[in-house]
């Protein structure tokens, strides 16, 4: 009587198709989701200027000041609290600030203070729509979610990359699509064609957008340190905005502004970033200034350029992530 022979193990190949198979049918639909909202929201700086009329008009400080000062009168309880560009249209800002009544408000002016767009507390755009989706859908416990999806993706594309890599001298057939046989064949044959090609790109755009999803935890383990200084106890009435915007400019020759937030109660500083020449971060720039509120003198100067190793890394994910 002859014994039976035992079943065959499934290889280690045939695992891996199989577990990247069902991770991939598992997480399609979100992934495809996550992938269409990135899309779209490449140019959402671009597209939100678009849809708001207005001449263009050169960034005059002062003038902004004065706009900033009546929608937070000085003396109320209105409180600004940052000024951004908007990153689309050239001299156009995003104001942000507390109204009289604590509400948190933001308006878009012109290089020259002219009001071009108030909206609603409550009002949220299509773009801003989708941003949300994309980052967080839409909440705290989304972030979540989309961060641990962005760890399966990377998991997964590292599966169908191992999977589909070709033997020795059977590189130029993987790369190249079947286009005669039967159907399901050619279909394998193209996936594993676009697989091969992608797969390193679309691994590094998942990966840069799920270390951002774990910033603050990546920052700190590879030792990056967040631009600071000890906090400057007020002395006096404070310099306004267009001084310290200048005293920030006028550190980093040649840069554009950015972004300039108001100083704290406790830590008379205002901190000013700027896009210097030659910066990777096409929008928003990664070089600050941190200006003394009391005396308008430069407390100190962090050029993106002569950044520590791990503060450069994680500037650059964001960039390489949308491409910027």
């Amino acid at each position: 009587m002859t014994a039976p022979a035992p079943s065959a193990r499934p290889s280690l190949r045939r695992t891996l198709l199989k577990l990247h198979r069902w991770l991939s049918l598992g997480a399609a639909v979100f992934w495809l989701l996550q992938a269409l909202t990135g899309i779209l929201i490449v140019f959402h700086w671009e597209i939100t200027d678009a849809g708001i009329a207005g001449a263009h008009r050169p960034t005059d400080l002062a003038a902004i000041e004065r706009r900033i000062d009546t929608l937070a009168l000085p003396g109320s309880a209105a409180r600004a609290a940052s000024i951004w560009t908007a990153a689309g249209a050239a001299d156009r800002y995003n104001v942000y600030y507390a109204d009289a009544e604590g509400t948190d408000r933001s308006v878009r002016i012109a290089g020259d203070g002219t009001i071009l767009h108030m909206p609603r507390p409550d009002e949220e755009s299509v773009m801003g729509f989708l941003v949300g989706f994309h980052h967080d859908l839409l909440g705290s416990w989304g972030s979540w979610i989309v961060a641990i999806s962005g760890v399966l993706l990377c998991s997964n594309l590292v599966l169908g990359l191992v999977a589909a890599w070709p033997k020795r001298g059977t590189w130029r057939i993987a790369l190249k699509p079947a286009t005669r046989g039967p159907a399901a064949a050619r279909l394998y044959t193209w996936h594993r064609a676009v697989g091969l090609w992608a797969a390193i790109p679309a691994l590094v755009i998942a990966a840069t957008g799920t270390m951002l999803k774990f910033e603050d935890g990546i920052g700190d383990l590879i030792g990056a340190e967040s631009v600071s200084l000890p906090a400057n106890p007020p002395a006096g009435e404070p310099i306004g905005f267009a001084a310290a915007a200048r005293a920030g400019l006028a550190a980093i020759p040649g840069s554009t502004l950015t972004q300039v937030a108001w100083p704290k109660p406790d830590d008379a500083t205002w901190r000013v970033r700027v896009r210097a020449p030659g910066e990777i971060r096409r929008a928003y720039g990664g070089s600050f200034v941190l200006v003394d509120a009391n005396t308008g003198k430069v407390r100190g100067t962090f050029p993106a350029g002569e950044a520590a190793p791990a503060n450069a890394f994680m500037s650059a994910l964001f960039p390489i992530h949308t491409g910027e």
